[in-house]
């Protein structure tokens, strides 16, 4: 689905931002790009479907190089979300926000209103609401709303949570969650850990343009070498299973910490009641 091949990136004569950045993401994935303030995450990202095109080395979507393949073109089968709704929004309803991405893609008219009046239900959205005047959180959902209506294979998404209270943000990602379940490859900047790890099954990690870490969220989450290189703090649990010893190694959810203590609480339980 997405492929890196030895990629830098500069702006102008600046220092590389992405430097000698090699990946690839297959159909169907859910991964997560982690790392700290002013990694080139965003950057990395806008590569991924020719906002911006590499210095060096190639990014090929879907099997078409974005240095030269229209933007246009990669843009019917992608979806981005950029970490600010404000730089998306442009409709004065948010019926018409989720319709006008619709347009350059269903010709028949009754499709498009079809598929608005779904999104519009599964994000429980009034639909003659203006989109300014919402909350951030709500337009980020509007946003997103506008993104997935298009059915896009593959989902950029940047910080899809900022600005979201709890119960807004597992709304989001188990929507996001779902699609992916159906097919959609999600490819997502995030800072929140918890995010991170109850979501995504893959993770890479990029520090200072570099990418350091690239493995399956559970060992990523755990690798105090790769995480403080990053500046970053693992979830709470997995951190919380580091700080209990090699028994609590597998740790990684709140049931399983569940059920390990539970299973050593009996244990300990038998144990006394054979001593006693």
């Amino acid at each position: 689905m997405l492929r890196f091949d030895r990629v830098s990136f500069s702006y102008r004569t600046e220092t590389a931002t992405i430097s000698d950045v090699s990946f690839e993401i297959g159909e169907g994935e859910f991964v997560a790009l982690l790392g700290e303030n002013g990694a080139g995450k965003s950057t990395l990202l806008r590569l991924c479907n020719g906002l911006l095109r590499p210095t060096s080395g190639r990014v090929s979507v879907r099997g078409y190089d974005t240095a030269t393949t229209k933007t246009s073109a990669i843009a019917r089968f992608t979806g981005f979300l950029f970490q600010n709704p404000d730089r998306q929004i442009c409709q004065n309803t948010v019926y018409g926000e989720i319709m006008f991405g619709l347009e350059y893609i269903l010709p028949d008219e009754s499709e498009r209103r079809r598929r608005t009046d779904e999104t519009l239900a599964l994000f429980s959205l009034d639909g003659l609401g203006d989109p300014f005047g919402l909350s951030r959180g709500e337009r980020q959902q509007i946003a997103l709303a506008a993104i997935l209506a298009r059915k896009p294979v593959l989902l950029l998404l940047d910080e899809p949570t900022t600005g979201l209270d709890y119960r807004e943000c597992m709304t989001v990602m188990e929507i996001v969650s779902n699609l992916n379940a159906e097919g959609t490859t999600v490819f997502m900047i995030s800072h929140d850990m918890e995010v991170v790890a109850d979501f995504a099954r893959r993770v890479l990690v990029l520090s200072g343009g570099r990418l350091i870490g690239d493995g399956p969220v559970r060992r990523i989450m755990k690798d105090p070498g790769v995480l403080r290189e990053a500046s970053l703090l693992p979830a709470q649990i997995p951190a919380l299973a580091m700080t209990l010893g090699d028994s609590f190694a597998n740790i990684f959810t709140i049931d399983e910490m569940a059920d390990t203590v539970g299973q050593r609480a009996l244990a300990r339980q038998t144990s006394v009641g054979k001593t006693s």
